[in-house]
């Protein structure tokens, strides 16, 4: 005797072995043998083989037309049986049961079930609406396979051009632009983003990195609302200084200026003054709301995404020729030994006499000119550079290295700067860039005297800012390293904690309220400060345990890390971008770990072929390979050992290695599975 009967879902049949009450033992075509409750059994038979009664079934269930069938089906519940008897033949056989049993199971949205082989007519508006789901659903796949078909002939459909970003990165995974890249993939063997370029979906490199840079961070475009800037009510002093601004010429948002006042006095005050739009923008108006989702400027060569927009920033900006609001912290240094006597802080207008820019005078500021009075250039100073500025900008420089060595006698190490700051110039450049521009790049080096002078003042502003909210128990968003040893990374905090990357004991980025939504919310806490004192922790925007400003460092950790990656990304495009604009095919290295090495020149980390077992700080001759603009890959390969012997090369703090090789990452995977992505960030003291 053999058994049909229902097993999760599933029609399975087999040879009864022994039958009870409850349950049967049926062994199956296999040879497995299972247990079958009673009310699971739907037939009972001998002959034919349990085997040929299912393939004869399969057989004739194919020919029952579905229409036809839900017509001669009852209006109540029925057995399958049923259903064979009145559109076969009554009594129905063994195979046309089995086979009204099979077409009934595999059409859901004509007969529902109502037990175990026992279903139900489906209404006629269900069948309807199923019936085009259905349909539906088969002209999709047609078209997945037809776009499928098309990236393999490296074609890519319009829906998938247009879609391009959110299939890479932020992908839906049920969308058919999505699904037809994938079985593209698997079909040809290549990865997705390999797929789509062959296919010409990336019209232009660079276009490809700025509109996944707006799709990530920007979905509705990077436009401002209409805005307008409120005027700063406060009657404020104007302070008895002429200030003056150390920026490069392409700064519009100027947020920071330093004074000089009492030289030859034996007592020196040095004013910082920065920028204050918190004297007019409150928490939670317009403005605010704007910096709070934009969190920073995002930079890049030859552009710039600001926090706020223009009109808003020149109403607080520092340019020169007007008297500013200012947020100004007075330091006072005896002139001999440069020992500190004591700070205040004050709410005032600031007369800016000159915004200096690097570029302009940077060749004539050097360490030489500052030090010495008498030493002069070949070509005449520049008109701001006065004998009067002259002599305030040497005691800048002086007081700068001796707050350095301060601070490095509290880090434990001197700070080292091995390598040049690369500044990039896009020639003819008006606006957003366009990918094709001719880049020029230069070096400004590290720590050089208005660098110093700018970190410096910045430095001490931001530690001696947080050390005083923490004093009078105002919150403030901090920036702390519990060391320097290697892992420990810089963190955001409302906790004024040490900065040992630094060498200060508290840091709070106060210095650039234009540019950075965290300086804005820390100026906010320091004018309560200066207005109310010891009472200032009831009258600060933020009181002590505000959850927003968790939630604040929070954001604004994430979306700077993304803004400095992007930054990183456009900069290693145009370093390449450069390479093959000048044709250059060999490059001077330096190994720095495993098989990585660092241009000498350029602000380039690639992998090099050869250098493996080389020890770090090893000099090389680098034959440059093909050059990937959308992947920003490109490796290299040994020609020459240029030392004999690698001389010692020390580790710099901040160092941050990103995109030193390999292709960009992408959320499209034809295994299913996402992609991971790591970023690492560095703390940069002076912006």
């Amino acid at each position: 005797m053999h058994a049909l009967f229902d097993e999760a879902g599933k029609f399975l049949a087999g040879r009864i072995l022994s039958e009870a009450e409850a349950s049967l033992q049926v062994e199956l075509e296999t040879g497995k043998r299972v247990k079958v409750k009673s009310a699971n059994l739907l037939l009972k038979f001998d002959k034919p083989a349990p085997a040929e009664l299912l393939a004869a079934a399969q057989a004739l269930s194919a020919s029952i037309e579905l229409d036809l069938a839900w017509e001669f089906a009852p209006e109540d519940d029925f057995a399958f049986a049923d259903l064979a008897a009145v559109y076969f033949e009554d009594p129905p056989s063994l195979t046309q049961q089995a086979a009204a049993l099979l077409r009934l199971h595999e059409a859901p949205h004509y007969f529902r079930r109502a037990g175990k082989g026992r279903y139900r007519k489906a209404p006629a508006e269900i069948i309807q609406q199923a019936l085009a789901a259905i349909e539906k659903k088969r002209l999709i796949q047609l078209q997945i396979a037809e776009w499928a078909q098309a990236l393999g002939r490296s074609e890519c459909p319009q829906p998938i051009r247009e879609q391009l970003y959110k299939i890479l990165f932020k992908p839906d995974k049920n969308a058919p632009e999505y699904k037809a890249v994938v079985e593209a993939a698997r079909a040809t063997h290549l990865a997705p983003l390999d797929l789509l370029q062959k296919a010409g979906a990336i019209d232009s490199p660079y276009q490809f990195h700025w509109r996944r840079f707006l799709f990530e961070n920007f979905p509705k475009g990077y436009g401002f609302p209409k805005l307008v800037a409120p005027e700063i009510r406060d009657d404020l002093p104007t302070a008895a200084v002429q200030a003056y601004s150390i920026d490069d010429s392409a700064t519009t948002e100027i947020d920071d200026a330093l004074s000089v006042q009492g030289l030859g006095s034996g007592t020196v005050t040095v004013g910082i003054h920065i920028a204050a739009p918190g004297l007019a923008v409150q928490r939670g108006d317009p403005i605010d709301q704007v910096s709070r989702n934009r969190l920073s400027t995002v930079y890049m060569p030859g552009y710039k995404l600001t926090m706020l927009p223009d009109e808003v920033v020149q109403r607080y900006t520092l340019q020169e020729g007007r008297a500013c609001p200012a947020v100004s912290l007075y330091v006072a240094f005896k002139e001999d030994t440069l020992e500190l006597l004591g700070h205040e802080t004050k709410l005032e207008r600031v007369p800016i006499a000159h915004n200096l820019r690097h570029d302009q005078i940077d060749q004539v500021v050097t360490a030489a000119w500052l030090e010495n009075a008498s030493f002069t250039h070949a070509a005449p100073d520049p008109a701001p550079l006065t004998p009067a500025l002259r002599t305030e900008l040497a005691f800048l420089f002086r007081l700068a290295r001796h707050l350095k060595a301060q601070r490095e006698v509290v880090r434990g190490k001197p700070e080292t700067f091995n390598r040049p700051d690369y500044t990039f110039k896009l020639v003819g450049n008006e606006g957003e860039p366009q990918g094709g521009e001719q880049v020029v790049i230069g070096t400004r080096s590290r720590g050089a005297p208005l660098d110093l002078i700018v970190a410096e003042a910045m430095i001490l502003a931001n530690s001696s800012w947080g050390s005083w909210l923490a004093e009078l128990g105002v919150p403030a968003i901090y920036r702390s390293q519990a060391s320097l040893a290697p892992g420990v990374k810089v963190r955001m905090g409302t906790k004024a904690l040490p900065h040992a990357g630094i060498g200060v004991k508290s840091y709070a980025w106060s210095t650039s309220p234009l540019r950075r939504y965290t300086d804005l919310v820390n100026q906010w806490q320091i004018i309560a400060c200066a207005r109310h004192g010891k009472t200032a922790a009831l009258a600060a925007p933020f009181r002590p345990k505000d959850a927003e400003l968790f939630a604040i460092i929070s954001g604004f950790d994430a979306t700077y890390g993304a803004y400095n990656g992007y930054q990183a990304t456009i900069e290693r495009y145009w370093t390449l971008k450069y390479i093959e604009q000048q044709g250059i095919t060999e490059i001077e290295a330096t190994v720095f770990k495993d098989n990585l090495a660092r241009a000498d020149t350029l602000p380039l980390v690639l992998p090099v072929l050869g250098a493996q077992g080389l020890p770090r700080g090893a000099r090389v001759r680098v034959r440059l390979g093909a050059i990937d603009e959308v992947a920003l890959d490109v490796a290299g390969t040994v020609i020459e050992r240029l030392d004999a012997e690698a001389a010692p090369v020390e580790e710099e703090a901040d160092e941050d290695e990103t995109l030193a090789a390999g292709p960009i990452a992408i959320a499209v995977d034809v295994n299913e599975s996402e992609a991971p992505t790591e970023a690492t960030g560095s703390d940069n003291p002076a912006s």
